[in-house]
């Protein structure tokens, strides 16, 4: 009797996946660990072969044993792979005696510069990148008039280094923070003009030395830590400058 070989079913393989990915992709933080999860698949066996690929270049690989069967294999990116802007990981699975399957492919960003530049601050709250709000010359110096106690006030935050679309911009005044909506393209390299409602500002409550502040969170979650604060005046006890 002639035997005829069963033919094996094509593999079916699961994109691999980054748990440490935030947001959109890979930040500075978790490019120094960086680890690539590979699902179990169908027909998982002992001697199969995985090895990694990061863009088209390989970074590693493991020969799976019988205790590797039915359970994530987990692979590490070397940092020294790792460079800002787009990539895609996958992996190819070979059995004994067949030809390789490739899976199909994650993409996602990696973005290792963090807004405003490397964090120099000793105590670590602080970027000294980003330069500190500006506000009108007569704010800076008499402090919030009544109109503005009344209509709110425009702050301006210059262009930063490493600015990109997609970051996020958190004003903080006093204890009080607004959310701005994320840059676009047309924004980015530009200053941030800001309106500052008066309802916050009157939430926030007078304070003779009231710090307003911003910090920005990029696409793949780099924060960027606080800028230098700024000080101003504010008093509900302002003389309307039609009475002056």
């Amino acid at each position: 009797m002639i035997h005829t070989p069963v033919s094996r079913m094509p593999l079916k393989l699961f994109a691999p996946y980054l748990p440490q990915s935030n947001r959109q992709g890979i930040g500075a933080l978790a490019a120094s660990n960086l680890l690539v999860h590979i699902d179990p698949y169908p027909e998982m066996e002992c001697g199969d072969l995985i090895e990694l690929f990061w863009g088209d270049c390989y970074v590693a690989s493991t020969l799976l044993s019988e205790s590797d069967i039915g359970y994530t294999s987990v692979l590490h990116i070397p940092e020294s792979f790792l460079q800002s802007g787009k990539v895609k990981t996958y992996y190819r699975v070979t059995k004994i005696g067949t030809e390789s399957v490739r899976s199909p492919s994650c993409k996602l960003w990696v973005k290792l510069e963090t807004p405003g530049g490397q964090l120099v601050s000793a105590d670590g709250e602080e970027n000294q990148g980003l330069a500190p709000v500006k506000f009108p010359e007569l704010v800076m110096s008499r402090g919030l008039s009544a109109q503005q106690l009344k209509d709110g006030v425009h702050v301006t935050i210059e262009a930063y280094p490493h600015m990109e679309a997609y970051d996020e911009i958190t004003l903080r005044w006093g204890d009080i923070r607004m959310d701005l909506p994320a840059l676009t393209e047309q924004q980015v390299g530009k200053a941030i003009k800001i309106h500052v409602p008066a309802t916050l500002i009157r939430e926030a409550g007078d304070d003779l030395h009231q710090e307003v502040t911003y910090c920005v969170i990029d696409r793949v979650g780099n924060n960027s830590l606080w800028a230098p604060a700024r000080s101003i005046k504010v008093s509900t006890d302002v003389i309307p400058e039609s009475e002056l």
